[in-house]
């Protein structure tokens, strides 16, 4: 499985499978994962690219709960307005001139971070690996790279307009403008919807990772997973820690209470970190080794709520009601 969540407008789970056999489908659940049915039509491209894996499959506008986004490996942007029994590729970035700039990166070249601005209406960016931060302010018409700021130390021009490797992009859901990026250069925050992006890593020990969570109470609040580097994708000495800034990256603090700070040579893949909304905000995460984790006070105690799984793709929470 690669990915898997439930869409908080209707109660549906989603997940996305894909399978060396069976291939890639999309599966949904009506009753919390006790049963499943596979969807008969999977986002992909007519041409012979067609589709690899589905990364992620977000939400569409609150008002609308037919709609939903999926990106999918080779890189590419799908709609339906139907539940998943159709989908249409979005033209407008699927086929975006600067696409010939767009390659694949150490996983593949994926469009892997779907989000809805929930602020402005029409709003929408999307994350390709390798190649930026896309936005659209006219509900996917069409699309501007975002990517001011953000280094890209791989290639000749290390400040392009696009080619980034974006590992993660989230939107906080309470203060308009405020983006987070986990970088293959770095940790970003952007305070006008990626006009622009600040660069916050000089407090951490590597500027490499995958992870990314936010306290959704608090716009100030990020956590992250360093990693050594893309030579070495494991964890900074063997020690599993999760970081914390309480100033919008200004500064960040080691948490290690529960977690192993030896030899835990582990990585964590890019949707493997979430949190809830409560307060304080309960964070968790899964290993390459299949370990979850998981903290009831901001990180300030973490504690292991499963063992030896197979690798986690995919953390997500869901909170009863």
């Amino acid at each position: 499985m690669y990915w898997a969540a439930l869409d908080a407008r209707t109660g549906i789970v989603w997940a996305a499978t894909r399978h060396a056999v069976w291939g890639t489908h999309i599966h949904r659940s009506d009753d919390l994962g006790d049963t499943w049915t596979v969807l008969e039509s999977t986002p992909h491209y007519a041409d012979d690219r067609g589709v690899d894996a589905v990364w992620q499959i977000a939400a569409g506008p609150a008002g609308n709960h037919r709609k939903l986004y999926a990106g999918i490996e080779p890189a590419g942007l799908f709609a339906s307005n139907d539940d998943g029994r159709s989908w249409r590729s979005v033209d407008a970035l699927n086929q975006h001139p600067t696409t010939d700039t767009w390659q694949p990166a150490g996983g593949a070249l994926a469009l892997h971070s779907i989000a809805v601005d929930p602020h402005v209406d029409g709003r929408l960016f999307c994350a390709v690996s390798a190649g930026g931060v896309y936005r659209s302010d006219d509900g996917g018409a069409s699309w501007h790279p975002r990517n001011e700021g953000v280094r890209a130390d791989f290639l000749p021009d290390t400040r392009p307009l696009t080619g980034h490797c974006v590992h993660k992009l989230l939107v906080h859901p309470e203060r308009p403008g405020r983006l987070y990026q986990q970088n293959h250069c770095g940790v970003y925050r952007s305070d006008d919807a990626g006009d622009t992006w600040i660069e916050i890593t000089s407090d951490l020990p590597s500027e490499f990772g995958y992870v990314l969570a936010l306290d959704a109470r608090n716009p100030d609040v990020a956590y992250v997973v360093p990693e050594e580097s893309s030579h070495m994708r494991t964890t900074v000495g063997g020690r599993l820690i999760v970081y914390r800034t309480r100033d919008a990256g200004a500064s960040w603090q080691p948490l290690i209470h529960g977690l192993p700070q030896r030899n835990a040579y582990v990585s964590l893949l890019r949707d493997a970190m979430a949190s809830d909304r409560l307060d304080p905000p309960g964070i968790y995460f899964g290993t390459s080794s299949g370990h979850v984790f998981a903290s009831r006070d901001g990180g300030e105690r973490f504690h292991v709520i499963a063992e030896y799984l197979p690798r986690v793709l995919s953390v997500s929470v869901v909170l009863e009601r």
